[in-house]
């Protein structure tokens, strides 16, 4: 296990690296800031040169690719790391300098077991993209199809185990602090994060994952998915079919091809919304470079290494608060919150109801450019606190695609309005799912079934029926130790005082060097 120590020290180093880029000032402000965090901080950032303007991407890039992940992630969490960094972060552009293909080619013949030339008659040596996870090559298969190669950087996996369970060490400690830490339950922000990101380091989950939304969306028209070379993939290598199209994010280009960029960003905002609310499976990582559009318009998803599922009942409330949103009944959005427990049940529905107005009122009717779902989500941020709401796990990566699809769908249509487009679709769904017809078909399955597992149901009934609205059970946490739990409590005190005093030492060692050059 590692010891208190390197954790703080890590963290640390990871500070000083926030520091430079001005990105520990909204931390130390922050009055909800736990005061061992800011003191923290403070060690950090000392005797550092900060820029007037922090900038959160550049810093997390600086760290390196865990760090990378994790903005991206918290970019969909603006109660946690306030409206500023969220939105910087949402520029966090997930790419690093490709390692040598000398590397690459032995780690891909001892995945695939074979060598490179016994599998493919070209393989292009300088990859066309590199991020922090994984490595795209070009390639053609021996028996003539063009492909797309993705092969993990060598050593990730450890890296990210490294790092991640230091985050899941400083989560723990900052949730235990109580307070506006708990509320906001970072231990849970970082299981789901680091489930997100197991799933990217295994390369054949992926390929599973495209294999099944291409069935999924086989019949959403002008959407597809590519299809995978399970012959050529592996945990660390995967080979699917070669896409020839333009960037979604080039409009200039797609303009100039004849392509209709309004109904573009239409279509990709049905697709998402047919995905998240009809399938409950869905592409969660839309953004700009991982869509192309094909010569006759068909939109092409790549890259499904963070992939979003939602429960029917989830998918419900979803549909039913977007609509009732659309609509303006923010009676039954508020409702629906309480029954699915988001809000506690001491509150007053009909205050949240107000609450929710004052969030929805100002964006029905105009368009994306004007207002958006992402100032939505911002808004419904503002009010958690007020009303106890905790963060829900199973609906983070829903938020960051919304505003994803949101801000792709806004660079192609300008005048786009979310609200418009997405209504006539959660409204066809919810008459056709949720209406009498459906309601009545669905009770008596669920009764039919009640009675064939009676005497199971007998012994476990409380599993058997949970409580009406309950959010999906959350993901188990890792038993960390805390420092102030040990039997010799002052030993992990010594341990900060220890990375305290080295930081400074650092700090002035530096200081001196730079006087002394």
């Amino acid at each position: 296990m590692t010891r208190p120590a390197t954790h703080i020290l890590r963290l640390l180093r990871w500070g000083r690296t926030l520091a430079r880029h001005g990105a520990l000032r909204g931390i130390e402000a922050d009055p909800n800031t736990p005061a061992p965090v800011k003191r923290l901080a403070r060690i950090a950032r000392f005797g550092t040169l900060q820029p007037a303007v922090p900038d959160y991407a550049s810093a997390f890039r600086a760290i390196g690719p865990a760090a990378i992940k994790l903005g991206q992630t918290l970019a969909t969490r603006p109660d946690l790391v306030g409206e500023e960094a969220a939105n910087n972060l949402l520029l966090l552009q997930d790419s690093l300098p490709p390692v040598p293909f000398t590397e690459v080619r032995s780690y891909i013949e001892t995945a695939l077991g074979k060598p490179i030339e016994a599998l493919f008659s070209r393989f292009d040596e300088t990859p066309i993209g590199s991020a922090s996870v994984a490595q795209v090559y070009r390639a053609c298969t021996t028996d003539g199809r063009e492909v797309a190669v993705k092969v993990l950087r060598p050593g990730v996996r450890e890296k990210f185990a490294r790092d991640i369970e230091t985050y899941e060490w400083a989560a723990a400690h900052l949730e235990a602090m109580g307070g506006e830490a708990a509320r906001l339950r970072p231990r849970l922000v970082i299981a789901n994060f680091k489930r997100w990101t197991l799933r990217e380091l295994d390369l054949r989950r992926e390929a599973a994952s495209a294999s099944e939304l291409l069935d999924m969306v086989a019949a959403t028209p002008g959407y597809r998915v590519p299809s995978i070379d399970w012959d050529r993939t592996t945990g660390s290598v995967m080979t699917l079919e070669w896409i020839d199209g333009i960037k979604i994010s080039d409009r200039a280009a797609l303009v100039a091809a004849g392509h209709d960029t309004a109904l573009l960003a239409t279509r990709l905002v049905n697709a998402f919304l047919r995905q998240a609310i009809s399938d409950g499976f869905f592409h969660a990582d839309m953004h700009q470079g991982n869509l192309l559009v094909e010569p006759n318009g068909t939109i092409v998803a790549i890259d499904f290494g963070i992939m979003g599922r939602i429960n029917r009942q989830a998918r419900s409330w979803l549909a039913e608060i977007l609509y009732g949103l659309i609509t303006g009944n923010y009676r039954r959005v508020a409702e629906i919150h309480f029954e699915a427990q988001y809000v506690p049940a001491h509150h007053n529905v009909d205050e949240f109801a107000t609450a929710l107005r004052a969030v929805g009122e100002p964006m029905r009717g105009k368009p994306v450019k004007e207002l958006s779902v992402g100032m939505m989500l911002d808004g419904l941020f503002a009010i958690t606190r007020d009303f106890d709401m905790q963060t829900q796990p199973h609906l983070l990566l829903l938020q960051k695609t919304m505003v994803m699809v949101e801000g792709v769908a806004t660079a192609l249509d300008p005048d786009i309005n979310m609200w418009e487009t997405s209504g006539p679709f959660v409204e066809s769904w919810i008459r056709e799912e949720l209406g009498p017809e459906t309601m009545v078909a669905d009770r008596i399955i669920e009764t039919s079934r009640a009675i064939r597992r009676l005497p199971d149901l007998i012994t476990r009934l409380e599993q058997a029926y949970p409580p009406k609205g309950a959010a999906p059970p959350p993901p188990p946490l890792p038993d960390v130790p805390l420092m102030w739990e040990r039997r010799e409590r002052s030993t992990g005190w010594r341990y900060v005082l220890t990375a305290a005093a080295g930081a400074g030492a650092a700090v002035l060692a530096m200081q001196w060097l730079g006087a002394a050059g």
